[in-house]
């Protein structure tokens, strides 16, 4: 889950790649480093965020280096447990990311010969590997291709040795990217760090060895020279970049409406696999807010086709896998998720066909499912989800239209225009009753239940305070316990069978002392005589109304966030792309 960023050119690589672990920050961010190659290896690490500091890494000097932005998996954020670690020699730095899980069995071997260790981590036993290797070797290549088959568990490796002109990365179950520009070459956790110096990229696959010198990238596997495609990112530079927004998230807010449209108009009847339309049974295996969205998705989806989905936590898939048959959905914004990824897996072992639902060309999803479905949410920076998760809804409400014969084709490809009006609505009253609150509940019922999980998600996320999603009807099964004037209520109370019923829950919360936000159509006379305040949403069809509810409570989570001074893109203890266990 930390980023990595690698470079070798005809420029100093210290700035580059200083600029390049701030965009990849939302990936970790307690701490940072930078080794260069000037003679001898330069190194430079601080505890801390590379955004924040006025260090000198960006000082150091040479045309090779690698650099580091971690989130602590083995030891605490500090100076000494900040990347890139050292040999015993300082000759060889290296920086990881993934998580080595036979560490502590290795590290006893490498004590045992008399390697002395500086740092708590697991990476630290890769460079003291490569300098035995090295010493017998006397090339890095060849040094680190002995290395990486002892390595139980994740990596994306870049290293470089102090008397070599070139950087070795190595790849397995954890992201990495080469940049390929006019006599210089990048290595990534991904393309934000690159896409500034050159759209070309190649995708390494799992098991790849690479050597970068200024001339050329050898790319080897299972020790024999292999090739893999050169690819263009479709993307600029400018959209990793607020554009006048104070975060990253509102921007990504505010560009839902085209991310949804993109993606709507992405999955046509060419797009969409064989095995989709098929599809007699579906298991959709996610995490987070992708979980979310397959909650929705199968609310919907058993309503409108009558066909049956199972839904299941990826990291609970691994260990405790249920009997599964017809197609496997894999959802992952990055498509580097660990546990998705290996969810894929078993359910291929198991003769399902899989389908993966990302947001990233090439991603390692994608290249272990049978067949993808990509979004078209563009680069996504702030840490909490939101135009990737309006995206898959998108790709998911497509399926659903297409399995009732394009039944829903009109209305979602007019949706982003209601999306677009709930951007402007004024959210002030109702940021007042959250920002003095201990802990918020939010409720629906059908496919409002997951939206309302999901509006919880994004409160706790960004804004620290406890928030809890329920179906409306389970808080007399004992959360109603927990109500009070201190304990606000988000209600999702749209027209439809459930709109009695709902209202009768609302009654029976303010009835416990505790006030109501509730969410409803437009024109509507009974919810705001029930609620505290009461938010208007357009007038339109379910499926848009599942949209609209969401953006609002996003917004709700930004601006109570903004209002509590949070640190919004960036929230305490969480990253990006969750590429381990």
């Amino acid at each position: 889950m930390c980023g990595i960023v690698g470079y070798i050119g005809r420029r100093e690589a210290a700035p580059i790649i200083v600029e390049g672990l701030k965009k990849l920050e939302y990936r970790g961010y307690d701490s940072f480093g930078v080794a260069t190659i000037n003679g001898c290896i330069e190194l430079d690490k601080h505890q801390g965020r590379i955004s924040d500091s006025s260090s000198s890494t960006v000082n150091l000097k040479g045309k090779i280096g690698i650099g580091h932005t971690r989130w602590a998996t083995h030891g605490v954020p500090n100076d000494v447990n900040a990347h890139p670690h050292m040999d015993c020699n300082n000759r060889i730095a290296v920086v990881h990311n993934g998580i080595i899980e036979n560490y502590a069995e290795l590290k006893r071997q490498l004590v045992s010969r008399g390697h002395v260790f500086r740092s708590e981590t697991d990476t630290e036993v890769v460079a003291h590997l490569i300098e035995d290797a090295y010493e017998k070797e006397e090339d890095l290549l060849s040094a680190v291709q002995k290395v990486v088959p002892r390595l139980t568990g994740s990596y994306a490796l870049l290293v470089i040795a102090s008397n070599e002109d070139r950087i070795i990365v190595a790849r397995y179950a954890s992201p990495l990217v080469l940049g390929v520009g006019d006599g210089e070459f990048f290595a990534a956790s991904d393309m934000t760090p690159i896409i500034d110096y050159t759209e070309r990229a190649i995708f390494l696959e799992d098991g790849d060895v690479a050597s970068l010198t200024q001339d050329e990238i050898e790319i080897f596997h299972e020790g024999k020279r292999v090739t893999r495609p050169l690819e263009l990112i479709d993307w600029s530079g400018e959209d990793t970049k607020k554009g006048g927004f104070p975060h990253y998230m509102l921007k990504e807010i505010y560009e839902q409406p085209q991310a949804f449209y993109n993606t709507v108009r992405s999955v046509t009847a060419e797009t969409l696999p064989v095995s989709v339309k098929n599809a007699e049974s579906v298991t959709i295996i996610a995490c987070g807010s992708s979980y979310n969205a397959g909650l929705i998705i199968k609310y919907i989806l058993e309503n409108t086709c009558a066909i049956p989905v199972r839904l299941e936590f990826a990291s609970e898939f691994k260990y405790f896998p249920p009997p599964i048959r017809g197609l496997v959905i894999g959802i992952s914004q990055s498509g580097e998720t660990a546990d998705t990824i290996t969810a894929i897996k078993q359910a291929k072992a198991h003769n399902c066909t899989s389908l993966a639902i990302t947001n990233v060309l090439a991603s390692s999803i994608s290249r272990t499912a049978d067949c993808t479905l990509f979004m078209r949410a563009g680069p996504e920076i702030s840490v909490a989800a939101t135009k990737s998760f309006i995206a898959q809804l998108a790709v998911l409400m497509q399926i659903t239209s297409f399995l009732r014969n394009g039944e829903f084709d009109d209305i979602l490809r007019s949706g982003h225009r209601a999306i677009e009006e709930v951007l402007l609505i004024d959210l002030s009253d109702a940021v007042s009753l959250c920002i003095n609150a201990h802990s918020i509940f939010y409720v629906g019922r059908g496919p409002f239940y997951p939206v309302s999980l999901e509006g919880s998600l994004k409160m706790k996320e960004i804004s620290y305070i406890h928030a809890e999603g329920y179906a409306a009807g389970e808080l007399k099964h004992g959360p109603f316990a927990l109500l009070s004037p201190e304990t606000p209520v988000i209600a999702i109370c749209m027209p439809g069978e459930t709109y009695g019923v709902m209202i009768s829950n609302i009654k029976e919360m303010k009835a416990r002392g505790a006030p109501v936000i509730a969410i409803g159509e437009e024109g509507d006379l009974e919810l705001p005589e029930v609620a505290d305040i009461f938010i208007p949403l357009p007038v339109t069809h379910p499926l848009i109304q599942v949209l609209t509810s969401l953006i609002v409570l996003q917004l709700l989570a930004y601006y109570t966030a903004v209002s509590l001074n949070r640190d919004v893109d960036k929230p305490r203890n969480l990253a990006k792309s969750v590429t381990v266990e």
